[in-house]
Parts: C-alpha cells; structure tokens; sequence
C-alpha cells in the first residue's frame, strides 16, 4: 500500500488525486490529523487513518502496511520541523515500508540562506542514515509564494520587495502530478531527484511585467531595503522570527539558490509545466 501523509493540505491532496489516476484505490491510504477532512477520499476507497508526526503510536497504526511511504514536508521551520520529518522516517521504517520518499526543495543544502532548505538538507541526512531505501522530491520554489509575493499589486500598481534574484517558480499541480508518477513507477529516483522546476526562472522584475501584460494595466516593481521589508512585515504583526526567514528568501534568491531550471518535470509530467503567466490568469478570473 502507498501511504501518502498530509492528505488533506495543499499539495498532499493533489498527490493523491493524481495518484488515483495510476492505481487502484484500496492500494492507496492517507494519513491525516483530522480524518474527517479526508472523509471524501475515504468514500472513494482510500483507506483514510488518523496520524501525527508526534505520535508514534499513531504512526504506527496509519503507516500499517505500507510498501512506500510519502512524506509531505510540514508547514514550519528550523528544529520543529525536522524532528517531526525524523519521526515520520522512523514511523515509516518500523512499519517495513521498502521505499520513502519526501518532498524536499530545489534549494536544499546545510548552507542554504534560506531556512527551510536547510532543514530540508537536515531531513535528507536523516532519509540517508534511515536504512531504507528512499526518494527526495527536489521541488521547485512553489508559485504560490511569488503570487502571495505579489500580493495586492495588481490592485494598487506597485510591488514593493527586496532585491531578488531568478526563480523557477513551479506549480503545485506540476509538482503533484510529478510526485504520483514517482510513487506508481517504485524506483524511478534512487535519492534526491534533479531539479523539478518549471521551464523559466523570473525576478520580480519580470513577474511585474508579467502582471502588466496579463492584469491589463501597469504593476511597478519597487526595490526595498531588506531592512524596510522586515519592519512592514512586523508592522503587519508578524513575528520578527518570522520576518527574517521571509527575507530569506530574497537574500537566497539573490545568491542564484533558485534559479535552476532542469527538464526532468517535463519529462515526468509529459508536458510543459505550467507556467507563471498562466497562473497569474487564473488568480485574476479567481478575482
């Protein structure tokens, strides 16, 4: 059976939507906080099991089974985040799983100026001490930030960020359908995979012109300090923690951490990616 966590998030659920595409239902399982949530999936025949990365018992119980496991990256940063990634491996080992795979980031690495991809470096330590065979998913930065990013300027004409570098920004669909087509074809990646990105990396610049030619009127892109992005964010009650690992992004990007861009998407997708402009129409007829 392949277990596939954090079904009812984002990106979790779009995995195994896709999934459901390749095998058969009773093959499939989740685990999830609120098995209510998954109680659609459950209907179809996904055999749907409350699980926490902070409950080993838990754990036990929704990986039951399982032939691979997928662990979708949780939602935080630093320490927390990896010691809850550590024990879905250990979750994933005990149950006898004979493949893990998990959904890192392009950027990975202990040196990264971006916090998550050092955690993510720190979890694929972990996937390679764990005895068992594994697969990291080396996904592109999801597009989702550069559109939350881009915030309200396409209502008011102007995009104030920090000095940036490219981005090969990456869909989430894009990157769920590559995560199904990896599950169903058991050892397609031996370890991390290339880069699974979109077929352009954009700056803020071009994002900017972008939204111009889409949203049909002018989207000016301002260059703040690093200093003054920081003090708007906590301005906007953010935690200055927090801040600062937003910022990180930028300071990354400008480093060229982002700005790869790999056929390999493409190529397990069996189409183009989607790209940016595309996404940016979508958001504006979603308005």
């Amino acid at each position: 059976m392949i277990i596939v966590t954090g079904a009812t998030g984002q990106l979790g659920r779009q995995i195994v939507e896709r999934l459901l595409a390749h095998v058969p239902a009773d093959r499939v399982g989740v685990s999830v906080r609120d098995p209510q949530k998954a109680q659609g999936l459950a209907d179809r025949g996904v055999r749907v099991r409350q699980g926490s990365f902070s409950d080993a018992a838990g754990l036990a119980h929704a990986f039951e089974g399982a032939s691979q496991v997928l662990i979708v990256s949780v939602d935080k940063m630093g320490e927390e985040a990896v010691r809850q990634h550590r024990a879905a491996i250990d979750g994933a080992v005990a149950a006898g799983a004979r493949r893990i795979l998990y959904t890192s980031h392009m950027g990975a690495s202990p040196t990264s100026h971006f916090e998550p991809c050092r955690d993510h470096a720190s979890t694929e330590e972990a996937l390679r001490a764990c005895g068992v065979p594994f697969t990291s998913l080396r996904n592109g930065f999801y597009a989702k930030s550069a559109l939350q990013f881009l915030g309200h300027g396409l209502e008011s004409g102007e995009v104030g960020l920090p000095a940036d570098g490219p981005v090969s920004w990456t869909a989430h669909a894009d990157l769920a359908e590559a995560a199904a087509a990896v599950l169903a074809d058991e050892g397609l990646f031996d370890g991390p995979t290339p880069p699974l990105t979109a077929a352009q990396a954009l700056t803020f610049d071009d994002i900017a012109n972008l939204a111009t030619e889409v949203g049909g009127r002018g989207v000016k892109r301002i260059t703040t300090t690093d200093d003054a992005f920081r003090e708007q964010l906590v301005g906007h009650g953010v935690a200055t923690g927090t801040a600062d690992q937003l910022l990180g992004v930028f300071t990354a990007g400008r480093a060229g951490e982002f700005a790869t861009v790999d056929p390999t998407l493409a190529t397990l997708i069996g189409h183009e990616p989607t790209s940016l402009s595309t996404l940016l129409r979508e958001q504006l007829r979603g308005n």
